[in-house]
This record gives structure tokens, sequence and C-alpha cells, in this order.
């Protein structure tokens, strides 16, 4: 697209997005209403678009990504029942988060407004594109939506059917965008003036990429080199299934486990029991000496100790305690999800308390790191920023603020003299 039409399309686009931001709560449930019911009628449509994509990529991808990319009845119906779960929660546009009188009837009031416009790059993933339009559209924010080439038909596909229905409602699709190239991602890098915040999901390379070649405030992670500890204590009825599960149910995920930290004194408890189900569904283990020592597995190498693999591989290796775990995660992970598998509560509270990382859990499968599971109806990414939005981001993610202050002639030289003075009396 030729620049000074480019420009001219994202200028447009703001203007939008206020006029989104002003809208009822009722206008954007009407309007996220009209896009569920219009994904199930021209689903059919859908699904051949997707197929088309399937065809082309089989062959050129591997499976995990080919997955992803595949948006069939069960996806379909995914990202619909997430809709329904996004129209349930409350408006986010507008809360009160504090309010002050400062002195008396000069009232400083905290509200939530949308961030604004939205650039969001993300992987070979259909539902995505429906998931983060959602979000959008209940927040009040306009979205630049760049996807994975491997979709580009079944994102034009959803794109359309999510366009054509919005147009049906009172609030038209003029805060929705969809680009392609990467001439036209490099061109909104450059739109600051414009573009208040930029999500990027995909590679490590190219989340790097974005962060180096943009002043715009970039929201996500890197990596996700996920941990799970299991502690001397741990249960092995409960460390098995959590620790397949964190691996297996979706390895191509950043929330997958990769590291497995295993307390020395349990390891010849736990490392035959996880090695017989990981045989069992296809797991390749890397293993440092000790665990070589137990059961028959690769070797750990260098590279390998805290390695995001995103298949069917993962690292063990052994330590003396939970301290050890902490450091390990906190000095060689990317401080995305890590869970340790404990009874002692003594060891759970450490863990919580010095892992630094955006999600810590206990007892329970590292995969659960998910704007959905969260209750958050979806989510645009995981972030390991530790400012303005960490974990999963869902629609209190893509919220900011602005202060009003509503007064009746005050001024500051009035303040500064003495003639008068604050009381900060906080009303809710």
């Amino acid at each position: 697209m030729e620049k000074e039409l480019f420009e001219s399309n994202i200028s447009a686009l703001k203007k939008a997005q206020l006029h989104l931001s002003a809208s009822s709560e009722s206008e954007r449930n009407d309007a996220l209403g009209a896009v569920y019911e219009a994904l199930e009628r021209e689903k059919d449509f859908i699904f051949s678009e997707n197929r088309k994509d399937l065809a082309e990529a089989s062959g050129n991808i591997g499976s995990a990504v080919l997955g992803r990319l595949e948006f069939g009845e069960k996806k379909l119906q995914s990202v619909r029942s997430g809709i329904l779960d996004i129209i349930s929660l409350p408006d986010p546009i507008g809360r009160i988060g504090e309010k002050r009188e400062l002195d008396s009837n000069f009232i400083l009031t905290r509200k939530s407004v949308p961030i604004g416009v939205i650039g969001m790059i993300f992987e070979a993933r259909p539902d995505a594109l429906v998931q983060i339009a959602a979000l959008c559209i209940k927040s009040g924010n306009a979205v630049i939506l760049k996807g994975g080439k491997e979709a580009r038909n079944s994102n034009r596909a959803l794109f359309k059917v999510i366009s054509s229905a919005l147009e049906k409602t009172s609030l038209s699709s003029a805060f929705l965008m969809l680009i392609e190239s990467h001439e036209d991602v490099a061109s909104i890098l450059k739109m600051d003036k414009y573009i208040d915040l930029i999500i990027p999901r995909g590679s490590n390379a190219f989340v790097r990429y974005v962060m180096d070649n943009t002043r715009i405030p970039v929201l996500g992670h890197a990596d996700g080199i996920c941990s799970i500890y299991v502690d001397e204590s741990a249960d092995m009825d409960i460390a098995v299934p959590v620790v397949l599960d964190s691996k297996i149910q979706y390895p191509a995920a950043c929330n997958a486990v990769e590291m497995i930290l295993v307390n020395e004194n349990i390891k010849e408890r736990f490392l035959p029991r996880i090695k017989k189900v990981f045989d069992e569904n296809g797991v390749v283990i890397h293993g440092d000496d000790d665990v070589q020592s137990i059961i028959e597995c690769e070797a750990l190498g260098d590279d390998d100790l805290f390695r995001e693999f995103l298949s069917l591989e993962v690292s063990i290796k052994c330590v003396k305690d939970t301290a050890e775990a902490i450091d390990l995660i906190n000095s060689n992970g990317s401080h995305h999800t890590d869970a340790i598998i404990t009874e002692n509560e003594d060891e759970r509270a450490l863990f919580f308390s010095l892992v630094d990382s955006a999600d810590v859990f206990a007892n329970c499968s590292t995969r659960f790191a998910d704007g959905y599971r969260f209750g958050l109806g979806a989510e645009v990414g995981i972030s390991t920023s530790k400012i303005h939005a960490r974990g999963p981001v869902g629609l209190g993610g893509l919220m900011s603020y602005k202060w009003l202050l509503e007064g009746h002639g005050e001024i500051v030289a009035d303040y500064a003299s003495g003639r008068k003075s604050f009381h900060h009396k906080d009303l809710i």
C-alpha cells in the first residue's frame, strides 16, 4: 500500500476508535452478538477458505504449526463460546479506579479508557484473529490485524465475516483493519503518531525485531521457557499427570513446560514414572548426569538447560532443594509461567514469594496460563513485562485510564500561598 494512503487509513482508524470508545456497552455487546451469529451462519465459507490454507501449507510447515492453522468446527465453537464470555464480562470502559475530593467540592476521578489503536501481529492462528477482534470491540480499541502468511485465506474470510456483521450494527467496522505484507508491518512500526501499542506474537527473533524497530510501546514476551519444580514432598499421583499435561496437551504453546527440575531426594521415585508416561506419548527427554543415572535418555547439552523446544521434547535436571530451583528459574527462565509440585506449604510459599515470573502456580499444569482459563474471556497474548499488564492479557490489559478533575474556579496560586489547603478525602 502506498505510504500516503496507508497513513490516511491509519489516521481514519484512530478517529473511528474515538467513536467506538464513546459507544455504550449495549452497542458493543450487540455488535459482538452479531459477530457470534455471523460466524455460525458463514462457517462453510470460512472452513472452505481454511482448507485452502491447509492444502497450501501441507508439507511445508511442521505438524504443530499445521495444528494451529486448522480452523474447523471445534475451534469455531470455541471462539464463539469465547465471544459469549466476553459479552458477559463487565464493561471495562468508564470504571472508576479512584475518586478523591482534593478540597471542598473539588473532585478528582480516575476512570478507565481504551488504550486507543493497537497493532496486533500474530502467528498463523485464525482463531486468534477472532479473539483479538472480539476483545477490541468490547474494550473500545481500534486494531490493525496482521496474521501469519500461512493463514492468509482464513484471515481474509474471518475479517470479511466480522466486518460485514459489524456493518449491520450501530458501530460499523471502521475501527478494524487487516494488513498482510511485511512492508505494511514495517510501516506501522514507524507510526507512533497514530498507534498506541504493538502486541507481537511469534518467534523470539520476530518479537526482538519488533522491539528493536519501533518507538511504540510493545507488549508481549519473546520466549516461553516454562519450568516445573517437583519438590521432595510432591505427591507422585499429582506430579506425574500435571507434568505430562504441561508437556503434551499442546506442546507448541508458549505455556507448555520445557524444563523439569527434580529434587534429588525423589529422583529414584519420580524419574522412572515420568519416563514411562513420556515414552508412551513420544516425548524425548534430555537429562543431566543424575537423570541419566536413573533412566535412559538423551544427554542434557549446555543449550538444552532452558531451551524452548515447542515440541515433544523436554529437559530434566536434578537440584538439591527449592532454593536452587528458584535460582535456576530466575536466572535462566523467561519469566513466563513456572510451577511447583509440593505438599509442603512452606516450600509453596517460598516459591510463590521468590519466583519472578508473570504466572506462578502450585500443583497444576502450566497450560492454565491462558486468558480464557483465567476467566478473561480470551486473550491477545501473554506478557512478561512488569509495566501495564503481566501474564495473560485480556480486557484489563487493553485499558488505560484518564484523570478527570472537576473544579469551580480553583487556581494553584491559592494553594501555593497557603490561602487554601488540600484535604485529600477519598470518596471510594
